[in-house]
């Protein structure tokens, strides 16, 4: 079960990414809004928007799957990790500066992955010798 777990997070982390990083890429080749048909033929001209809804098409299923299954505190929790990589993403595709404020919201949300899913693990334990 726990192959599932990492499986399924993954490809949520991805969809997720995806969606991000694709619906960037369309904002970027929408511009200047303008609310009109030129700028509607702008944006889906352009793939990015389709990575976009392949993307929260996607994730919507892989999360309704993962929540029939995972425990509900560790799995919302690490379906925050796409902060993290879209974080890193936007630094390499976008040039966005990596800052302090970054790393530590960083670093507590991999805490809080962490955290939530031992306390899981624990209950787990404790379940199984009641």
């Amino acid at each position: 079960m726990r192959s599932f777990y990492i499986i399924g997070f993954l490809a949520l982390l991805s969809f997720d990414t995806l969606a991000q990083i694709s619906f960037k890429y369309a904002s970027i080749y929408a511009l200047p809004v303008t609310f009109d048909i030129a700028w509607l033929t702008r944006i889906f001209s352009q793939p990015w928007i389709y990575g976009a809804f392949v993307g929260y098409i996607g994730a919507f299923f892989t999360w309704m799957t993962l929540l029939k299954y995972a425990p509900v505190g560790p799995s919302f929790a690490a379906s925050h990790l796409e902060l993290i990589s879209v974080t890193l993403f936007s630094i390499w595709l976008f040039n966005e500066p990596l800052t302090i404020p970054k790393v530590i919201g960083a670093t507590l949300i991999i805490a809080g992955v962490l955290f939530l899913a031992k306390q899981e693990d624990d209950d787990e334990k404790i379940k199984s010798t009641a």
